[in-house]
């Protein structure tokens, strides 16, 4: 390992000061779903309703995020963020404050509030390839995509602190309130005005920049991890139903999550001297998932696996997010991961269903079957991907990518 690219990115001016707002203002944000899920099903006296209204926040905010991140390539991403992150806060106060008599209203208000989840995630990924170059830009891919894991485990347990100690209502107010002021804290770092254009070439339109020879690859890659995702967690808690204990499942979560810290840790501390090429990464992770389908018999054997695969998961995410942003002209790079994202919300839907149904028609090993083909698909979806190389040509390959 070699801490050097972590010690630069350290020095380097704004870096850390863009991640910890963006993640201060996803936090809130991850936290939202407990809190929206118990609101809805106090309401309605069932969790059916709950899944119902967690849906149309998912939807809108998946057929939104291409439009908010397109526009923040055109406009700027500065006032797209404070604006929908302000917006965002207004109609999750009013999803809380809606009486339980007009539970029915809560789908629409949802659908309606995950229209204006703000695009931190985008803003954030676009913004990495103006601030860092060469072994730094993979390293702080590497560690962003880290980051993303710590909020998976620490948003949600947020949310379940305030619906226990407080109420539903009262975690949605907290949310609503918190995501407001870092939103405005994130979007005040960003440039003010459109930043996105490094050259006078013409704006790629939807179609050139999703269906392009390398970028298409990478986005259905994303996809299928995301669809996997869903399905190794429904998985998990298949199996720990069926070992009479549920929480079997939050310690079995919790490892792969860790095991995912630790491999983006240690993935972007690489020299890098190598090419690195995704579908490596890729492989290597559909190989030790394969390995979890032959260790359902065994809590113990299942951690092992779910922990090393997860050792994986942090820095192929990290790899497919630098090859993406390295991939699509700078006047694009928000609206290519607002796709990214909307892909991935909802092949997290397909991926939970989907397992679902394969789990009752066969087992829960087949969760992991089913993620396992999908990182297959992934792998061969990104083989002729370019890889990273030590030389710093970022440069070139954009200018090859647009």
């Amino acid at each position: 390992m070699d801490l050097t690219a972590y010690r630069d990115l350290w020095k380097t001016h704004g870096v850390m000061a863009l991640l910890a707002s963006a993640l201060i203002a996803r936090m809130p944000v991850m936290a939202t779903m407990v809190p929206l899920s118990f609101l809805a099903k106090d309401a309605a006296g069932n969790f059916g309703w709950a899944g119902v209204v967690a849906g149309a926040y998912s939807v809108g905010t998946a057929v939104a995020s291409v439009v908010w991140s397109r526009r923040a390539d055109r406009k700027g991403a500065r006032w797209v963020l404070i604006g929908t992150g302000t917006a965002w806060g207004v109609l999750m106060a009013v999803v809380a404050l809606i009486p339980d008599s007009w539970y029915r209203a809560l789908p629409f208000a949802a659908a309606l509030a995950g229209v204006f989840v703000a695009p931190v995630t985008s803003a954030l990924r676009a913004s990495w390839p103006h601030l860092v170059q060469g072994a730094r830009l993979r390293a702080i891919y590497a560690l962003d995509a880290t980051a993303q894991e710590l909020l998976f485990v620490v948003g949600p347990m947020l949310g379940a602190i305030a619906v226990s100690f407080a109420s539903p209502r009262a975690g949605l107010l907290a949310c609503a309130a918190t995501a407001a002021v870092a939103i405005w804290w994130f979007g005040l770092k960003q440039r003010p005005g459109a930043v996105h254009h490094d050259t006078d070439e013409p704006r790629p339109t939807a179609r050139q920049l999703v269906f392009h020879r390398y970028r298409f690859g990478l986005l259905l890659a994303f996809a299928c991890m995301v669809t996997g995702f869903a399905s190794m967690s429904l998985g998990i808690v298949a199996f720990a139903d069926e070992h009479g204990n549920r929480l079997i499942a939050g310690v079995l979560e919790t490892v792969a999550a860790l095991g995912s810290l630790i491999g983006g840790l240690v993935g972007g501390a690489l020299p890098g001297r190598r090419d690195s090429y995704v579908w490596r990464r890729m492989l290597a992770l559909a190989v030790l998932v394969t390995g979890c389908v032959f260790a359902t018999s065994s809590v113990v054997a299942l951690a092992v696996m779910l922990f090393a695969a997860g050792c994986l998961i942090a820095p192929t995410i990290g790899a497919l997010y630098e090859r993406l942003g390295v991939m699509t002209p700078s006047s694009a790079r928000t609206e290519i991961f607002g796709w990214m994202l909307s892909g991935g919300m909802i092949g997290s839907a397909v991926g939970s269903a989907a397992a679902g149904a394969v789990v009752e028609a066969f087992g829960v090993r087949y969760a992991w079957v089913l993620m396992a083909a999908l990182a297959v698909v992934a792998t061969l979806s990104v083989l002729h991907v370019p890889p990273h190389r030590p030389a710093d040509a970022d440069v070139e390959e954009v200018a090859v990518a647009a």
